[in-house]
């Protein structure tokens, strides 16, 4: 691992039983609460949207807000909130997906993305994939192209890099931590 991966992997705090027996969650909190590891998070992430040549970052609710605005301000480019339906005013697009038992559905408004911008998704967690599979889609839908993928962390026991690869057409997915 990283230094910069050493440093977020210890500011992440385990969470046995949370939300459901049997789970361990990873509670960001204490990452977001240090300032030298949320500067670095922020720092990384900046860097590799920059790198991509992104013009507009899509966040996905909700941590993905907390993490993408402020490196939507470091790398200049505009943030876009992608809200669970019924969360924006106005005409939106919509995007369904599956979850393990049902379905979700997630919206952006269609008027902040145009045919020019190259999208930069940002979540703290990839895990199935499906809310940022939805997202690419959507982006797409838009006019938009995608720039890729960016996230704290990946919970690569549960396949969500593989369920995201036919989605990102070639644009990268970058996994900060990989669990």
């Amino acid at each position: 691992m990283t230094e910069i991966s050493d440093l977020l992997l210890s500011r992440i705090r385990d969470v046995a039983d949370y939300p459901e027996p049997g789970v361990v969650f990873k509670d960001i909190t204490p990452l977001l609460a240090d300032p030298a590891a949320f500067t670095a998070l922020t720092d990384a992430l900046a860097d590799f949207t920059v790198r991509q040549g992104a013009t507009k970052i899509v966040g996905l609710e909700a941590r993905g807000f907390i993490l993408g605005a402020p490196v939507a301000v470091r790398a200049g480019v505009g943030f876009i909130p992608v809200r669970k339906a019924g969360k924006l005013p106005g005409a939106t697009l919509s995007q369904s997906y599956d979850l393990e038992y049902g379905s979700a559905e997630i919206e952006v408004h269609a008027e902040d993305l145009s045919a020019g911008d190259r999208v930069m998704v940002i979540d703290d967690v990839l895990a199935t994939g499906g809310t940022a599979e939805a997202s690419l889609s959507l982006i797409r839908r838009a006019g938009a192209g995608v720039a890729g993928v960016a996230v704290l962390m990946e919970l690569g026991f549960l396949g969500g890099r593989a369920r995201l690869e036919p989605a990102l057409g070639g644009a990268p997915l970058e996994a900060l931590i990989t669990l």
